[in-house]
């Protein structure tokens, strides 16, 4: 075995090593004191059934370019060519879409989780690579958060990530609060990783810390563990979607019963009095009362109202997570939980007001203090295309050209997206109801994609670029959220003939008349170095001494511990003087009712928290079909859809299926034992999945996570059985509302039932069919032929996108 060599991920730290047979060792770097089992996966990382190792093609593009039917994407056999001719294909394919459509025809994909590295990058080099070619219509928010990133700004003035941070941690939490009301939980699972990476894991006794400090934890909703065991929480088990209806209860108690705060709201909040008018039903004529939300959310009103009391006799703290803004009207949970945070009185103290990210929260070890200086990234120029799309309305985007749309108050337009450029991401994965999406893929006549593995991305796209794995190059990792700056050596060679983003960028700048300026005249070390002394010399500025490159490179992980200093405590300083340190938002105050929400005129979001129906919950007629709510969570085997062919994924897997959780009771109504194999089904789609029976979900709610390959039976069928078992083959694609337009994955009704007759094989545990029997390319000189008039879609559009208007 040779020297292990460090590197970082997203999920932690490690030290790698080659053996003479080439396999790989994992080892977690010593300091972490509880290293994520994601990774083992790591030695998987040149398997040969999931890497791409050369340039392919997809057959009818290679003959005929842009004039190729886009629905036999995922059907045809691949032509794996040369990297020149793979890169003059997609020079002149970016030609052409520039040339049909302008830059707006462009559609730069990319999701940011590729690399935890500084300069390897996938999302910093695309949005750099296209902004240089002439602009690219880009995403806006994230599948994370989008409806918070929205909506928190015109409650708090303030970036949602950044309201997120202002929130207490552990030891803080101890020492001042009482009591911890989480709705929807704190999955500590999601802890496990961190953007740009994560040097040491927080001990798994920091919860224990807030039971032994007698904190009382209260959990709300549909899943048991979602609050981890150590905190011994109360179980309040809900209807999920039913928060918002008990937090209005909530508040409409302390309102009646005058437990709430009214010198913090008179002072600190504007328009608590338009929100009381709606809690007491002044506005709609039905009182937000504990039995009101009683019947919508099966909590005994009872049980709602003595919490009520609870909360208002001690310093008490609101926790949110994440993942319950992503559904239908999910930015009413946070508008909500804020408002009860205010009718408390406690924003702004320690250890109270609301905790938002609530299993990370509760745990960062870093949490409101950050290295004293920034560290540098690849610089990019500025887009010039002024486009954007809500990262969750792609399809949409790709089915409706033209179509008009409301985000934030404004009224956007889709543009017509000639051509997709993927590097960094799997939409397949992320995105939700994924035939919807497989539909609308078909529609731009060219779709490249940079991957290391056969993804379904991949399987679906046009030209497929190998690109390399984090633990192919060289790079250094730090993160905004962490202590730890670590080298990342190269431990294996390019698998195949993969290339870096970078690389494979610069070929392509330089086929397209940019090269120089995209490179700077620097080659990717020169790059890594480059950015090093940039973030030495910020980190000298604040009085940190980093050492030279190749120190550092040669050296461990440096901790910066001891250099780490407090951020503004916005929120307590605000709490102090509230004169002179205002909120952003219009008033200076927190907005209880927002006047330029209210002025936005939306029917799905009026300018105060409000309960709106969802389509999908257990209480909307459509249950009587499909009686099963399907939560989906992020895995704990796996970031997002990364290595789900590594050891960790597949060792959690039922006979090679994603597993399912379920009620006793609703699997014994439907005949069901533990490990058996289950379809999953509703109108959008079916998937297979194995069944796992746990007490830990109430019934009517069934569970499982994302990230499993999607891989549909047939790709012809616009309904195909997806039988590796991907939650997001039946999950909605709405818009969370015509205010945020996040995505809506956890508001999806569906019916369970045992998979009968031979399991089908698992296409995505294998490379796809490659063919060398082709015919002459459409041109050698890189002519093209004309597109013929039906060429681009069946339902008869030109092939030919319109031309810019502008």
């Amino acid at each position: 075995m040779t020297r292990t060599l460090p590197t970082a991920t997203h999920w932690g730290n490690f030290h790698l090593g080659t053996a003479a047979d080439g396999s790989l060792s994992v080892t977690p770097d010593p300091r972490d004191p509880r290293p994520s089992p994601i990774g083992r996966s790591l030695a998987a990382v040149q398997d040969p059934d999931h890497r791409v190792a050369r340039p392919a093609i997809r057959l009818g593009y290679y003959r005929d370019r842009t004039a190729a039917d886009p629905h036999l994407r995922g059907r045809e056999p691949f032509v794996e060519v040369e990297w020149d001719e793979a890169l003059d294909i997609a020079a002149d394919a970016l030609r052409a879409a520039q040339a049909a459509g302008g830059n707006r025809a462009i559609y730069g994909g990319s999701y940011g989780w590729a690399s935890a590295g500084r300069f390897h990058h996938a999302q910093g080099q695309i949005h750099r690579f296209l902004q240089m070619f002439g602009g690219y219509t880009a995403s806006v928010d994230t599948y994370s958060f989008a409806a918070a990133e929205v909506l928190v700004p015109h409650i708090l003035g303030m970036n949602a990530y950044f309201a997120a941070r202002q929130t207490p941690g552990t030891e803080e939490i101890a020492r001042h609060c009482a009591r911890v009301v989480l709705f929807g939980g704190g999955a500590q699972r999601n802890t496990q990783v961190n953007p740009g990476g994560i040097g040491a894991h927080p001990r798994p006794e920091r919860l224990a810390t807030l039971r032994r400090a007698g904190v009382d934890i209260v959990h709300i909703g549909p899943v048991r563990d979602d609050a981890h065991p150590d905190l011994e929480a109360r179980w309040i088990p809900c209807r999920p979607h039913s928060d918002v209806a008990i937090m209005l209860a909530l508040t409409h108690t302390l309102l009646t019963e005058n437990l709430h705060d009214q010198a913090f709201l008179d002072r600190y909040c504007t328009g608590f009095d338009r929100f009381a008018d709606y809690l007491t039903g002044r506005v709609d004529g039905e009182p937000k009362t504990p039995e009101w939300a009683a019947a919508l959310s099966e909590v005994p009103a009872a049980e709602i109202r003595g919490l009520a009391r609870l909360m208002a006799r001690q310093r008490c703290l609101i926790g949110l997570p994440y993942a319950l803004q992503r559904a239908e009207h999910g930015e009413q949970t946070y508008w909500a939980g804020w408002a009860l945070a205010a009718a408390l009185g406690n924003i702004g103290l320690p250890g109270g007001g609301v905790l938002m990210g609530a299993g990370v929260g509760m745990t960062n070890e870093t949490q409101r203090r950050y290295p004293p200086f920034e560290i540098a990234a690849l610089p990019q120029p500025g887009n010039p295309v002024s486009e954007i799309v809500p990262v969750a309305r792609l399809t949409e985007m790709l089915e409706n050209p033209g179509a008009s749309f409301d985000y934030n108050g404004r009224s956007l337009t889709y543009p017509e997206i000639d051509l997709i450029y993927w590097a960094g991401g799997n939409p397949f994965h992320h995105h939700q109801d994924l035939n919807r999406l497989r539909h609308a893929w078909s529609r731009p006549r060219t779709v490249i994609v940079h991957e290391i593995g056969w993804t379904s991305t991949a399987r679906f796209a046009d030209i497929v670029l190998p690109t390399t794995a984090a633990q192919e190059r060289e790079d250094f990792a730090a993160a905004r959220l962490d202590r730890w700056l670590t080298p990342m050596r190269r431990a294996l060679p390019p698998y195949g003939q993969a290339r870096s983003d970078h690389a494979i960028f610069a070929d392509l700048a330089g086929r397209l008349g940019f090269g120089p300026r995209f490179t700077e005249g620097r080659d990717e070390r020169e790059w890594v170095e480059h950015l090093w002394e940039i973030t030495v010399a910020e980190a000298a500025a604040a009085g940190v001494s980093l050492p030279d490159y190749t120190t550092f490179r040669d050296g461990p992980p440096i901790d910066l511990g001891p250099y780490l200093r407090d951020s503004p405590h916005v929120l307590e300083q605000f709490r102090d003087d509230p004169d002179r340190y205002p909120l952003a938002t219009p008033s200076g105050r927190i907005e209880l009712f927002s006047r330029t929400v209210a002025a936005f005129g939306l029917s799905d979001c009026a300018g105060h928290p409000a309960w709106y129906p969802p389509r999908e919950w257990l209480g909307a007629p459509l249950a009587q079909r499909f009686p099963l709510h399907l939560l989906s969570h992020q895995p704990a085997t796996r970031l997002h859809s990364q290595l789900d062919y590594g050891v960790t994924s597949r060792e959690s897997k039922i006979r090679g299926r994603e597993p399912l959780r379920m009620n006793p009771a609703d699997a014994a109504a439907r005949g069901l034992s533990d490990g058996d194999i289950v379809r999953v089904f509703n109108d959008r789609g079916a998937l297979l999945a194995g069944l796992r029976i746990s007490e830990a979900l109430r019934p009517g709610v069934a569970q499982m996570a994302t990230g499993a390959w999607y891989d549909p039976l047939d790709p012809a069928d616009p309904l195909s059985l997806d039988v590796h078992g991907n939650p997001n083959t039946v999950t909605n694609d709405i818009g969370t509302s015509s205010l945020t337009q996040g995505p809506s994955a956890n508001s999806c009704l569906v019916e369970i039932e045992r998979y009968e007759g031979a399991l089908p094989p698992l296409r995505v545990r294998t490379p796809p069919p490659f063919t060398t029997e082709v015919s002459e390319p459409a041109s050698a000189t890189g002519d093209r032929p004309p597109a013929s008039p039906n060429s681009r879609r069946a339902d008869g559009d030109p092939a030919t996108p319109p031309p810019p208007t502008g």
